[in-house]
């Protein structure tokens, strides 16, 4: 095995990725480009095209000119460290092919990832973004149901978009979240109200087994497209650039949380695995009651 060459490995955790339902297809797809990013690099840094042995001798400064380079390339800590997750998610899967990982894999520090608050919009804002224009055709009806579970239900956008007609259930919605956990979130009646709509309108078959959110040709609608929704949305109503699909999943946290709703209640319902996580919208709370007080107080 040890002669196997590296790219013959990565097609065989490819296969093997295929044929488990553990992850999603975005994991998958970033673990296969991270990996092949990881060859390439190899290829120019070793200066021949990597084999297993290869692969098993890596040192602290091999790694560390992997994480320069990265920086070089511009990427961020914050892709850094997700592209070290799928390098060592990549030695994991060598592993249960009798390969060594090279103990410099558990040595090499993540880069440290700065700690950022979410940015959710105001109420009133989020009702400006998601709501409906006169005369909508289907594809607005489309727009305007998609936008109203970021915000109305909190869900991620490659949740929104994953939904199938079977996942309906009337005033709730089965979920599959990170790590395919499926949760059910309930629905507020004008969500219900905007998903029907669309469903009336589209001019394509949505039988149960169907992907809910179709795109003009018909295909499953893509993150893209909506990235690109909002992107026009918020240039038309003078938002800022922090307005983004995610940015509605905050708000709808951070509003539930002003609102006097339960921490857990909050965390069951973004599907968080851990408290921890949905902590951090304690801290936008307290942000701006030192804000309020900062701009109102007489000796603010």
């Amino acid at each position: 095995m040890t002669a196997a060459r590296a790219s013959d490995l990565l097609r065989l955790w490819q296969t093997s990725l295929e044929a488990t339902d553990q992850f999603s297809e975005n994991t998958r797809i970033a673990y296969l480009n991270d990996a092949d990013q990881l060859l390439d690099f190899l290829t120019d840094h070793l200066g021949a095209v990597p084999d297993a042995a290869d692969l098993q001798a890596l040192t602290i400064a091999d790694l560390r000119a992997l994480l320069s380079h990265w920086r070089r390339e511009g990427l961020s800590a914050a892709s850094c460290a997700r592209k070290l997750s799928s390098v060592r998610a990549f030695y994991s899967f060598l592993e249960s092919q009798a390969l060594e990982t090279p103990a410099a894999l558990g040595l090499i520090q993540t880069p440290k990832l700065p700690k950022r608050t979410p940015r959710p919009l105001s109420e009133t804002d989020s009702a400006r973004l998601t709501a409906l224009e006169e005369n909508p055709d289907w594809q607005a009806l489309r727009d305007h149901a998609v936008l109203l579970l970021l915000y109305g239900a909190g869900l991620r956008i490659s949740e929104a978009l994953g939904l199938a007609v079977s996942d309906l259930g009337g005033d709730t919605i089965r979920v599959a979240g990170k790590g395919n956990k499926t949760r059910v979130v309930p629905l507020l009646p004008m969500v219900q109200a905007a998903i029907e709509a669309y469903r009336k309108a589209c001019p394509y078959p949505l039988s149960a087994g169907d992907a809910l959110f179709r795109s003009k040709r018909g295909k499953v609608l893509g993150a893209t497209a909506v990235q690109a929704l909002v992107r026009k949305l918020r240039g038309a109503l003078g938002l800022p650039d922090s307005v983004t699909p995610h940015a509605l999943r905050h708000s709808f946290a951070t509003h539930l949380l002003n609102n006097g709703a339960d921490l857990r209640v909050i965390q069951d319902l973004l599907g968080h695995s851990s408290l921890t996580t949905t902590q951090i919208y304690t801290k936008v709370q307290t942000e701006r009651l030192v804000s309020t007080i900062k701009d109102f107080h007489p000796r603010g």
